[in-house]
């Protein structure tokens, strides 16, 4: 399979392997993408952007040993990545799935970018496969309304999220940005855990953790981070995972899909790299109050 990765004045070629089948279809089912980068706060030397699809890892490679310019899957956070250099310490599987046929330089300078202008700019691009039509995926097997939901969601960002910038009243709007970005993405990790209980654990006491997560994290956004809209959709994640009739294990793919982008979305508007410098100075006394 062959793509092209544009974002930010960069084309840049990638050549697929052949160690990841289910992975590398599902992104093809997905093919072209629209796709916003993110920096990344932990690893360190990589740019990422969310993947419209959940897959089990495949192939299992330890994340640090991805070499630069490596294009990589990462089944728990849910990202595509491209690497420009050694990632610092993290423990996670991912899959790769092949690698860029350009100079990683090209990367790290979008990553570098990147990393100063998150938060201020968007990094808008695209994934597209040259040697193929334009896919045209099958609806998943849950609820029309809660996949024309999430559909709408990947397609633009929400106006309540949007607005979660505007407020000036006291200690905003770090505080309901921060805590959205964090409610949302750790109900995603979550809703991961009980997917990897699939086939362990019985379907009812999957149910009842899902439908409690999702139920907790909206309320949150709703009534204590004053979201209007984005809620309503975990919500009908949480009634449509309630209901034995539904399958399950469709429903939980569907519901990671719509938590992640979530906290994809919130994420782009938190300028982390200032974040970050005023944090260490704050904690080396040097911080201008001016």
């Amino acid at each position: 399979m062959e793509l092209i990765f544009e974002a930010d004045g960069i084309r840049c070629p990638i050549i697929t392997s052949d160690g990841a089948p289910k992975t590398l279809a599902a992104l093809a089912d997905c093919l072209p993408m629209q796709l916003q980068l993110h920096t990344p706060k932990i690893a360190g030397s990589h740019i990422f952007w969310h993947a419209p699809f959940v897959t089990d890892v495949e192939g299992a490679v330890d994340v640090l040993a991805a070499r630069p310019g490596a294009f990589i899957y990462w089944p728990v956070r849910q990202f595509l990545e491209i690497t420009f250099a050694p990632l610092q310490a993290e423990t996670a599987a991912v899959t790769v799935l092949g690698h860029i046929d350009a100079p990683v330089e090209l990367i790290q300078e979008l990553g570098l970018r990147l990393r100063r202008e998150a938060g201020h700019r968007r990094f808008d691009g695209t994934l597209v496969r040259t040697d193929a039509a334009p896919a045209s995926p099958a609806a998943p097997d849950v609820p029309e309304a809660l996949w024309q939901g999430r559909r709408a969601l990947w397609a633009d960002c929400p106006a309540d999220i949007l607005a979660l910038t505007g407020s000036r009243a006291i200690m905003h709007p770090v505080g309901p940005v921060m805590q959205a970005e964090s409610e949302a993405r750790t109900l995603h990790e979550t809703l991961w855990w009980i997917r990897g209980a699939l086939g362990t654990e019985t379907d009812h006491a999957l149910r009842v953790s899902a439908s409690l997560a999702l139920d907790r994290t909206a309320s949150r956004l709703r009534d204590f981070c004053h979201m209007t809209e984005t809620p309503e959709l975990l919500f009908a994640c949480k009634a449509a995972a309630a209901d034995p009739d539904q399958p399950l294990a469709a429903l939980l793919d569907e519901a990671i899909l719509v938590a992640g982008r979530i906290a994809a979305w919130i994420d782009l508007l938190i300028p982390w790299n200032d974040l970050n410098e005023g944090f260490r100075a704050a904690l080396s006394g040097t911080r201008d109050d001016a």
